[in-house]
């Protein structure tokens, strides 16, 4: 017996019989690799059969900027190109100073109707994306916004989360209420714009939207305007609004703010003085 060697020798008779013992660590080891083989076996067979490596993924996301300074435009977290794979645009034409003023409107606290005055006062076409709230509670202020030439866009009716929306039915339903209670109001069809609450989306939605007739709009400047609690003053408005206007712009403004209410005059004209316009989403649409 060589127990060095863990090889143990007997002879019985003529035969010779020689057994080998494997030290414990090696045997770990190799349970430990076969626990390895049959484990990677178990998770390609559910690789395979639940998610097929070919299965398209839902990739939702927040929408988002990055690269402002000196009049540039900034990027997305999709190109331009990409967007419009699905009719959604979140800036213009990088040669034209023009602006594109969109304002969301989850509810209404009386600062729409200054916006408005604003907006009339300098003749500046704008869109407003309303949710069902708004239209239930102010429906004068909708009528009025199509009486002066502005655009009313979806925003959704009851604004959830709509990248974690995938069955069409339900996703149609957040749509249709909308443009069903704007045609009850106003006698006329709402114009076929949309807006993804809170900028999250997902490519499925992006096409489920141009499936049914929408164009979607993100934007390529706002500023945190909407907490009743912690406006920001006018200074710090006109630090984002004016330092980061740049052409093409597709502003994003919430009618909520009473600060955007009290600036938007003085804004809008302060604007005009640097040389930009202000025209329709259509324009940039090509309708």
């Amino acid at each position: 017996m060589k127990r060095n060697g863990y090889i143990k020798s007997r002879k019985n008779g003529q035969n010779s019989e020689k057994e080998t013992i494997l030290p414990g660590n090696v045997i770990l080891a190799l349970l430990f690799l076969l626990m390895i083989f049959f484990i990677g076996k178990a998770f390609g067979y559910v690789k395979e059969k639940v998610l097929p490596t070919n299965a398209p993924a839902a990739q939702c996301e927040n929408w988002g900027l990055g690269g402002y300074g000196d009049g540039t435009q900034p990027t997305g977290i999709a190109s331009s190109e990409q967007l419009k794979k699905n009719d959604a645009y979140y800036i213009g034409d990088s040669k034209e100073k023009v602006i594109y003023l969109t304002f969301d409107a989850g509810y209404e606290n009386g600062n729409t109707a200054p916006i408005l005055d604003a907006l009339k006062k300098h003749q500046a076409p704008a869109t407003f994306f309303i949710v069902g709230h708004y239209l239930e509670s102010a429906p004068e202020l909708v009528k009025r916004m199509v009486a002066e030439g502005h655009c009313v866009g979806n925003h959704t009716y009851h604004h959830p989360d709509m990248s974690k929306i995938s069955d069409t039915a339900s996703f149609q339903k957040e749509m249709n209420d909308v443009a069903d209670l704007f045609r009850d109001i106003t006698g006329q069809e709402l114009t076929m714009y949309y807006r993804p609450p809170q900028g999250k989306y997902s490519e499925q939605n992006l096409k489920m939207a141009k499936d049914m007739g929408y164009k979607t709009f993100f934007w390529s400047l706002a500023y945190v305007d909407w907490y009743q609690d912690k406006q920001p003053t006018k200074e710090e408005a006109f630090e984002k609004l004016i330092g980061r206007i740049h052409p093409g712009a597709i502003v994003l403004l919430h009618s909520t703010s009473k600060t955007n209410a009290v600036i938007l005059d003085e804004l809008l004209t302060k604007w005009e003085e640097m040389g930009y316009v202000f025209k329709p989403l259509s324009d940039l649409a090509g309708q």
